[in-house]
């Protein structure tokens, strides 16, 4: 998929929040689907805006909402990150459209990044003992444990936030997956409440303090709070 080495690099959000939406049981990646797609996107354009590589107009017009535009001079190294910004440099699109137009091209990329670094692996099976199936596993690398103990305190504790961890704590909740999270991240109104306030962008001072650290929780509150999560994610939290 890239030129670029995943394994010499710092994980994408993308990668993480996949990771913590995997169920080392099950073999599944929750929210799978749509919501899963969606959120791989916002993961995407929330790395972008705390690279300082895109920003988002401040109001929306029309239907479909706020445009997004490359920062220029600004594009990743990362080729993953690099084929979102040369589109927006092509040209500034709104967010609705941006999300379904790159959240499908996303999910095997990303699991293949996964996987390379070893978080996850691919295992043979067969299905009914004779049709070779791939099945994913635990990478056995400690990868989902060290996540969880990132964004444990910022969801349970209210704890303040890193930028990143504030991103990958809102990322989270609105994939939808929180309640399905529940042996890892206790479910219960509170921490519905604060996945909340972390989806509209209230990562506190710490996180926010500097410029593009509080144009990323701008840009997260702006994909995060985007009508496809609120019409299509969100609806999974009360099935």
């Amino acid at each position: 998929m890239t030129e670029t080495d995943p394994t010499t690099t710092s994980p994408l959000l993308a990668e993480d929040v996949l990771v913590l939406l995997f169920d080392p049981e099950s073999g599944t990646i929750r929210s799978e689907g749509t919501p899963l797609l969606h959120t791989l996107a916002g993961a995407v354009l929330t790395e972008l805006a705390l690279d300082g590589s895109v920003t988002v107009d401040e109001h929306g017009s029309g239907l479909r909402g706020r445009l997004v535009h490359a920062v220029e001079g600004q594009e990743p190294v990362d080729p993953l990150l690099a084929t979102t910004w040369q589109r927006l440099a092509e040209k500034s699109t709104d967010l609705r459209s941006l999300l379904l137009e790159i959240g499908p091209r996303l999910r095997g990329p990303v699991i293949d990044r996964v996987v390379e670094r070893g978080g996850l692996r691919r295992e043979s099976r067969k299905t009914l003992g004779f049709i070779p199936t791939t099945a994913l596993v635990d990478g056995g690398t400690g990868r989902r444990d060290e996540l969880l103990a990132l964004v444990r305190p910022v969801l349970l504790d209210g704890q303040e936030p890193s930028p990143r961890s504030g991103a990958l704590a809102a990322l989270l909740s609105a994939s939808g997956a929180l309640p399905a999270l529940h042996r890892d991240l206790p479910w219960s109104g509170a921490l519905y409440t604060r996945g909340q306030q972390l989806q509209r962008g209230e990562w506190g001072a710490a996180a926010t303090g500097e410029a593009v650290a509080a144009s990323a929780a701008a840009v997260a509150a702006a994909v995060l709070s985007n009508s496809l999560f609120v019409s299509v994610v969100l609806p999974s939290l009360r099935d």
